[in-house]
């Protein structure tokens, strides 16, 4: 137990501090044709209550403040792709993903900004 606190401490770190590394980004078209096939597991690290005011429908809400490496989606056939309010939470997400082993993960940078600029469809509550 007290291995995995130290290790999450340290996944803390590596997302506040970021490094040189930057995660493959994906669009917006991709991140709506990747739902579509549901290609995609779409991970939105917002806060609870910004993601109860609306998200995108079919994302799962994992907060950054309680993220840990062992609760992101296992890698597999879908694509894991990131997204935040603005992208600077998963810019920052995304900097810290290869020191956990996680080079996997793509980064919807324009984020919910980008969605719902565009008519992008949304949906509250859990």
């Amino acid at each position: 137990m007290r291995l995995r606190s130290i290790a999450a401490a340290s996944f803390a770190l590596a997302v506040s501090a970021g490094s040189a590394w930057s995660a493959q980004t994906v669009t917006y078209e991709q991140v709506v044709e990747g739902l579509a096939k549901q290609s995609i597991v779409l991970v939105d690290i917002r806060e609870p209550d910004e993601f109860v005011a609306g998200h995108v429908p079919g994302a799962i809400n994992l907060p950054l403040s309680k993220l840990t490496p062992a609760a992101l989606p296992k890698r597999g056939e879908k694509t894991v792709v990131i997204m935040c309010r603005s992208g600077n939470r998963t810019g920052r997400l995304a900097q810290a993903l290869p020191s956990v082993g996680r080079d996997d993960i793509a980064d919807y940078s324009g984020a919910m900004i980008d969605w719902t600029r565009r008519g992008g469809p949304i949906v509250k509550g859990q």
